[in-house]
This record gives structure tokens, sequence and C-alpha cells, in this order.
């Protein structure tokens, strides 16, 4: 019987938002939490894409550190064999990629009108797969965007091709969340059966039903005799209407109406970090909780009604599947109505060492001397810069802890590659 596993795509997917971002020491604070968390892998960014590439390398480095990981760290770009050769020569020490084409025909005749047919797209992504190969890939994915939307003959035939090049999953994209439960089901069992290969979901909430086709869909690659990838984000945040939520799947799968009985995580998964990555992807992303989201809304734990308070006071599990305690939350949230002195772009070493003073009650900071201190508040200061937003607690600890990878994911060398 086959496992399932999480892939969070926040770090690709979400940042895609339209009006929505994350700075480069955002998205390190997200890899370090869904490692914490027990997540499988990020998918951590774009590696063509030239502003990213001392965010990836850093990222890289802080995995050859020991410090993000056993988490996978993984990029996503287009399965095209150029795309692949830009990616080794910016980023060479990464070692798993997503290739992504589109599989439609709404999106090939849309997309290309008329110059790339079907079989133009399967040579085009067998290129990339044998190029990533090359370079020493450790995993491959292919990525059918589009693929709900796509006929089962040549869905089989593109990923039975990805399969025969060394591809080591396939990605069925539910890009416009046009699936349900039942035809996710139907078509994720086909090709898990049929491809023999482990099978990713990918799935978009334009329907509402993100988090339903994700669980089902991993129950059909599992009744397929595969192991299944489920696709995530924190809070759900992803183009359009979102993707399907980190902590809503992991509630379903562990939490739903026996389900786990039978389908079981390949991880274990600490869902005591629930409430603290989902309050700072929505501090980061500057995007509020909504009342009702699952587990860590503000409401999934308030009861107003009579016979509910009575239920619950009597007996939680009367009116709660899961205890809030298990999502580690329950803690009071102080908010300062005195003086406050916040991490800034302008801030001056007397305030930096007093929020640090302040954090330092709870576990040791120092520095060397005054030069070590100016040092990691000039880094503090670059990192406002790009946050527009104070920093956190654990953005500063980072930044103290490892000021030279703070360094390289605050670099910006724009345009120089006209020089080249």
């Amino acid at each position: 019987m086959g496992k399932i596993y999480i892939i969070d795509v926040t770090n690709r997917d979400g940042v895609q938002t339209a009006r929505l971002g994350l700075s480069k020491l955002e998205k390190t604070m997200i890899n370090l939490y869904l490692n914490e968390m027990g997540v499988f892998q990020s998918e951590f960014g774009f590696p063509t894409t030239r502003h990213e590439t001392h965010y990836l390398r850093a990222n890289l480095k802080l995995a050859q550190m020991g410090t993000l990981e056993p988490i996978r760290l993984a990029g996503w770009i287009r399965a095209m064999a150029e795309d692949v050769e830009i990616t080794f020569k910016l980023v060479p020490e990464i070692k798993h990629l997503n290739l992504s084409t589109s599989t439609s025909t709404q999106m090939i005749e849309g997309k290309y009108l008329g110059k790339k047919g079907k079989r133009d797209i399967i040579k085009m992504m067998v290129e990339a797969v044998d190029a990533a190969k090359s370079y020493g890939c450790e995993s491959i994915g292919v990525n059918a965007e589009d693929g709900s939307r796509t006929d089962l003959p040549y869905l089989l035939e593109f990923s039975l091709a990805a399969k025969e090049h060394g591809a080591t999953r396939i990605r069925y994209c539910d890009t416009l969340g046009y699936d349900n439960p039942f035809s996710i089901y139907e078509t994720a069992k086909a090709l898990a059966e049929k491809v023999k290969l482990p099978i990713e979901l990918h799935c978009h909430g334009d329907l509402g039903m993100a988090v339903a086709n994700s669980i089902a869909g991993a129950k059909g690659v599992i009744d397929g005799g595969q192991d299944a990838y489920i696709n995530t984000t924190i809070n759900g945040i992803g183009e359009r209407a979102g993707n399907a939520d980190l902590v809503a799947v992991l509630l379903a799968l562990i939490k739903s109406k026996g389900f786990s009985d039978k389908y079981k995580l390949g991880i274990p998964v600490d869902m005591s970090k629930s409430w603290k990555i989902a309050k700072y992807a929505s501090y980061a992303f500057k995007v509020p909780i909504p009342i009702n989201q699952p587990g860590v809304g503000d409401n999934a734990f308030a009861h107003a009604s009579g016979i509910h308070a009575d239920g619950v006071l009597k007996d939680p599990a009367n009116y709660e599947l899961y205890g809030f305690e298990e999502l580690g939350r329950g803690e009071p949230e102080l908010v300062e109505t005195g003086r406050q002195i916040c991490s800034g772009q302008y801030g001056g070493i007397s305030g930096f060492r007093h929020i640090m003073n302040k954090i330092a009650g709870q576990m040791t900071i120092s520095f060397r001397d005054d030069e070590e201190a100016q040092k990691v508040l000039e880094l503090v200061r670059y990192a406002n810069v790009a946050a527009q937003k104070p920093l956190v607690e654990d953005e500063l600890l980072f930044i103290a802890k490892y000021p030279d990878v703070a360094k390289e994911l605050m670099t910006m060398t724009p345009l120089d590659y006209l020089d080249e």
C-alpha cells in the first residue's frame, strides 16, 4: 500500500498570486517552518529567474549545513531543455526539479496558436527530462499543466514518455479547479495503475474543492498501487481562488472519517507547528487568516450557541473533532500598548540592541563586539527594506545566527547578465 507525502508549493505557486509576494528572507523562513513541521518537499523557487539565484543557492547551503534537512528543495521550470541549461548554469547545486508544460488541447491550441501540437509537447518534455538527467538530477517531476482538461489517452502517452526518459513522478495538475472528488479519483487511479509511477496531485480552488480533490486524488493513486504526493500552500494562498491549504489537507488526512486507517502519511508531520506557520504566512503575505479557516481561523474553536457552549464545556469532543492544543494553539497573544521599539530600515544600534536583548529573555543572543552587532544591524535594515514591515523574532534570530547566509539572501545583482 502506498503512502502520502506533502509537497508544499507556497514559495512557487503562492508567490505567483496576484498582488502578493514574499521577500527572500520570508521565503527562507517558510522553508525552515515547513522543515520543522515534517513536510517532505518545498518547491522553493524558480531557478531560471535571476533574482532568485542568490536565494536558491543560500537555501541549498542551509541544506548542506544541515539546517534545512531532511526537507527536499525543488525548483520549478518549464519543460524545455534550454530552461534546464539555464538552471544548472545559475544554480549548479540543485538536485530536484519539476518540469512543467501544458497538456490540454485548450492550452496547446490556445497558447501556441498552431505552432506546436501534441507530439511537439512530448518531444520538448522528454528533451528536458534527458537534459535534467544528464546534469545528475536526483528527482524529476514532470507536470501536466491543465491535466484535468486533458484527454486521458494523451495524458497516459505523455506520462509514459516521461517515465521512459527517467522522470520519477508525474504531477497531475487541476490547474483551473475543474475536477471534482469523483473525477479526480478515477483519473488518478488510472494514471497510477497504467504509468506505474508516483503521482502528484496539484489542485486549485476555483470551485471550492481543492482540499477534497487532493484527498480523493491521493486515495485514487494509492488504490492504483503508487505513492501519492499532495501539493499544498500555507493558508491556501495561490493563484485566483488559491490552492489546497496545508493545514486543512493534513487535518483531512489525519482526522476525517476512517481515512487514516488505510491511507497513511509516509513521514510523520508535527501538527503542533500549524498555528505558527499559518500566522507567519499571514503576516508575511499581509493576508489575514479567514475567520472560518479550518484549524487556524479565529472561530475554529469559538462557541457562542448555548447548546454548543454547554456541550463543549462538558466534553470538548461533543463539538470539536480535534483539540486546539494539537495545532499549537492556546497560548495568549500579547499586544504591546505602551512604548515600542521596532526593527526598521532606518534603525540604529541602540534600538537594535534593545530588541535583541528583549528576545534574549527567551534565549541567549550575544555579539562578540560592536562591529559584529553593527554588521547584523545592517543586514536587518536590508531585510526591512525587502519586507517593508518589522521583522519577527525568528527572522532576527536567523539573521544573527546566519549573517553570511542572510547577506546572500538579500543580494541582488540586476542586469549583470547584460555585461556577460
